[in-house]
């Protein structure tokens, strides 16, 4: 049987979601893995939406689990089941079943992220590794109107971190504001698709707006450079999110 599981976890003790071929850090992907093997007594294989980076979190996120065990568990069972052997940082809240040729990623038709920020003086010790402490203020207005620039369809290889591989590197988002609550401002960007550390790299740069070391107007430019020096640093992995996966099924 194919399943087709929503779940949600916190990233702060994973090396991402995937698996790296040689590597032996802990990821969500080796524990669903492990836990399908506990739950259905033979190797099982998972496959997520897309990769996370490490101590990044997932709100929403979607994953098939692959199983050729004669032991039938009911998908409304599953969720259940599967949390048993599962950390505490893991929880899988549905379940349904799909076609052994389904792929999730295929049927991806966008995501939205959430970046936190904690924007007071001093740091919460409830926030470790769940929001970026950044301590002098920010002018969440003059963000919004940068972070207005990136709606549309660029090429964002500005954006994008070196090691990807990725050919194309056009992406069109659909939102990306600023909101503010209290000593909290939000980042929110969805689109059809990321790059690697593309909303990481539009956070930063719009912190760097905010400190009046790029222009919110250059924003334009910074994207048709297609230069990464033009754009901002890399916003720390700990304060993103991802809110939701949109599937066309």
């Amino acid at each position: 049987m194919k399943y087709l599981l929503r779940l949600s976890y916190l990233g702060s003790s994973f090396s991402g979601f995937q698996v790296q071929c040689g590597r032996t850090e802990n990821t969500v992907q080796g524990e669903l893995c492990r836990a399908g093997r506990e739950l259905f007594r033979t190797e099982c294989k998972v496959s997520g939406c897309s990769r996370t980076d490490s101590g990044v979190h997932a709100l929403d996120y979607a994953a098939t689990l692959e199983t050729e065990s004669e032991t039938v568990i009911s998908p409304e069972k599953l969720p259940r089941a599967l949390g048993a052997f599962l950390p505490p940082e893991i929880v899988v809240y549905s379940a349904t079943e799909v076609d052994e040729n389904y792929s999730v990623r295929r049927h991806v038709v966008g995501k939205e992220y959430e970046y936190l920020i904690l924007n007071s003086p001093s740091p919460s010790p409830f926030l470790t590794d769940r929001a970026w402490h950044v301590p002098h203020a920010l002018d969440e207005d003059k963000m919004n109107e940068a972070a207005k620039h990136f709606v549309g369809a660029h090429d964002f290889c500005a954006f994008m971190a070196s090691g990807s591989d990725v050919k194309n590197t056009v992406r069109t988002v659909t939102k990306c504001e600023v909101t503010r609550e209290g000593d909290y401002v939000k980042v929110s960007v969805a689109a059809d698709g990321f790059l690697y550390n593309m909303v990481r790299i539009i956070v930063g740069t719009l912190v760097e707006v905010s400190e009046g070391k790029i222009a919110a107007g250059d924003i334009p430019d910074v994207i048709l450079s297609c230069q990464r020096k033009r754009a901002g640093r890399t916003a720390p992995p700990e304060g993103l999110y991802l809110k939701t996966v949109t599937l066309d099924n």
